[in-house]
């Protein structure tokens, strides 16, 4: 299977790009500090504590994102509600930087944040509905491996028993 092996490689490039995202920007509010760079007649104080402070809120938000796809790793299970949720936001911010990326800094960045991308998008998709219940993904369903099953007797189908509740079949003309 491909599932564990792609959220164990999600989960440590996340944790690697929250890291380098918060280092990055933590370094260039030093820089601006020390610097005493103006930017538009800004505060350089001001300057320089928003960007460490927006690489400490999206490294934090990468490792979480990481967390989540390590669960996901762990459990072998499909994300679930508020890790879904922040996958799929990882995987926005993923496409939006590659498309600045590429302009602004070349095609090599332009193809990480593609791969990155990719990655959270086949993690997020090589689970199935049923998988995510729990039930395994290639098991027979209601329909069985030669078609519908029949209710149990007395049950009458009424779905009691768990069995799919379903009118009769519609009569055909000849």
């Amino acid at each position: 299977m491909v599932r564990r092996p792609v959220a164990w490689i999600v989960a440590l490039v996340l944790f690697v790009e929250g890291l380098g995202v918060a280092a990055l920007n933590w370094l260039l509010g030093v820089v601006v500090d020390r610097q005493d760079m103006s930017l538009a007649g800004l505060d350089p104080h001001l300057t320089s504590v928003s960007s460490k402070a927006a690489g400490v809120v999206l490294g934090l938000c990468f490792a979480l994102c990481g967390l989540v796809a390590l669960r996901v790793a762990l459990r072998d299970r499909a994300p679930s509600g508020a890790g879904r949720v922040l996958l799929i936001g990882a995987a926005v911010v993923h496409a939006l930087l590659g498309a600045f990326a590429w302009g602004l800094v070349g095609v090599s960045a332009f193809l990480s944040m593609v791969v990155v991308l990719a990655l959270i998008v086949l993690l997020l998709m090589t689970y199935d509905p049923e998988s995510r219940s729990g039930a395994p993904a290639d098991a027979a369903g209601p329909t069985g491996p030669t078609g519908p099953t029949e209710p149990a007797r007395g049950s009458g189908g009424d779905g009691a028993d768990g069995s799919p509740v379903t009118s009769p079949a519609a009569p055909t003309a000849p």
